[in-house]
């Protein structure tokens, strides 16, 4: 196996009640030889990438719709990234934008989990042809 590090950004959904301290508890147990640093939405998990992906898979089976992951392409710590280091922050309103649909994601993702897959696809809406605009507005003169 690659003994290249593997850093991933857990984050959790505002809709859970798990704490980021929490999480990195129960993070730092799941496997020998993982760094986990809490930050304000989660943490950063840092490992090699077999020893990473069995935390990930603890972590999907205890965490199931409440905690979700991507890679990151910086170590924890990174001078580049840090702010304790007066590092940037390029990703910053990104990763806000992401946090902000996870209640949509987790509650989807509970719905399927219950059986409840009866999507309905929205109906396509067509523009207003400008007639029609042009009689709603005088309409309302």
């Amino acid at each position: 196996m690659s003994q290249q590090r593997v850093t991933r950004l857990l984050m959790i959904s505002p809709n859970s009640m798990v704490t980021p301290d929490q999480l990195v508890r129960n993070v730092q147990t799941m496997a020998p030889g993982i760094n986990v640093k809490e930050t304000c939405y989660g943490c950063l998990a840092e490992s090699d990438a077999e020893t990473m992906r069995i935390v990930m898979e603890k972590v999907r089976a205890t965490y199931r719709n409440e905690v979700f992951s991507k890679v990151r392409g910086y170590p924890a710590g990174d001078p580049r990234r840090c702010r304790a280091q007066h590092g940037t922050r390029p990703g910053y309103a990104q990763l806000e934008a992401e946090w902000e649909c996870l209640p949509l994601i987790q509650s989807a993702l509970d719905e399927f989990d219950a059986g409840k897959d009866d999507y309905q696809k929205p109906v396509d809406k067509k523009p207003l042809p400008v007639k029609e605009m042009k009689e709603i507005s005088e309409a309302f003169r």
